[in-house]
């Protein structure tokens, strides 16, 4: 763990201008700091946790055949959405925080429906869903229920779409758009569909999670390179893009980065040579903290969110 904590040093990198694609700007809305959800496969699929900020009170929440990933907390901290990977494809899930009370929202509709967020009012999902009749794949957003089913915008041919996440203010949906190459990128399009926007090019080669700040102000990513892998924070019109960690080694990889409710704090994963772990530290790269210890087997937890206190 020493070698972890040494290798996550702030760069104080700022690149500005680099990424001005122009355009407006998983959203962590504001509130109080609760609980921090996350998937994990210790053998016997991926399933969802939950833990403190200060890495107490480790609790498993779902217990499936298949895998619960992508978790994604309600506005009151009371309930999750996520992503059930089973044997007949894949639904959208609701769960109380406890792991009690779990409703399914794709039933028995056919295809696959991924990626599930809350938007910022709490009383709508937004989603990912593959249909079979010509392969189409869309973002749409549905009710708590599963019902009232609105498409937003079909995915530009060639790419895939992965965790659509609302604009705090509720104007602008953020995507990952990933290429065959597994290359992806963030974009931005209006709530309405329209003014697609691409914010962070291909060749940061995105990981497939990224988060809003509460106040709306920036975005927080991952970047996969070719020989290193750090976190960076984008303004949402691309531009003023910062390095929050300077790792130079090939065998580190981050993922999973996440504000906190009341903006102080990112969340992000961290491997290096088998070694995994949760930290914690200032929107800034500074004051980094350990979480917790992951088992030296998982190599890629299945999505984090920091949820608010119930």
């Amino acid at each position: 763990m020493r070698r972890l904590i040494a290798i996550v040093t702030v760069s104080g990198m700022t690149l500005l201008g680099l990424v001005a694609f122009g355009g407006f700007a998983r959203a962590t809305y504001p509130g109080r700091n609760g609980s921090i959800a996350f998937g994990m496969d210790v053998g016997t699929g991926f399933q969802l946790y939950t833990v403190r900020p200060n890495g107490h009170e480790l609790r498993q929440i779902t217990d499936l055949k298949g895998d619960a990933v992508v978790p994604d907390w309600s506005l009151d901290g009371r309930r999750i959405v996520f992503e059930y990977d089973h044997r007949n494809g894949c639904s959208i899930n609701l769960i109380n925080a406890d792991g009690s009370g779990m409703v399914d929202l794709t039933g028995q509709r056919s295809g696959c429906e991924q990626n599930p967020s809350f938007t910022p009012d709490g009383n709508r999902v937004v989603f990912v869903v593959q249909r079979c009749d010509g392969c189409v794949e869309r973002i749409s957003s549905m009710g708590l229920h599963g019902h009232d089913r609105r498409a937003i915008t079909t995915t530009p041919p060639g790419l895939h779409a992965i965790d659509p996440n609302v604009s705090p203010d509720g104007t602008t949906l953020a995507f990952v758009a990933q290429k065959p190459n597994e290359r992806a990128a963030l974009d931005l399009v209006d709530t309405d569909g329209t003014d697609l926007r691409q914010i962070v090019p291909f060749s940061f080669r995105l990981g497939t999670r990224y988060d809003w700040a509460p106040d709306g102000q920036r975005l927080v990513f991952t970047t996969n390179g070719f020989e290193t892998s750090n976190v960076a924070t984008v303004r949402p019109d691309g531009t003023d893009l910062t390095y929050l960690t300077n790792s130079r080694s090939p065998d580190v990889s981050f993922g999973g980065a996440a504000y906190s409710p009341d903006g102080q704090w990112i969340v992000f994963r961290l491997v290096d040579q088998g070694e995994s772990a949760y930290f914690r530290m200032r929107p800034d790269g500074g004051a980094m903290h350990l979480i917790v210890d992951l088992p030296q087997a998982v190599q890629n937890p299945g999505g984090v969110d920091w949820g608010p206190a119930a």
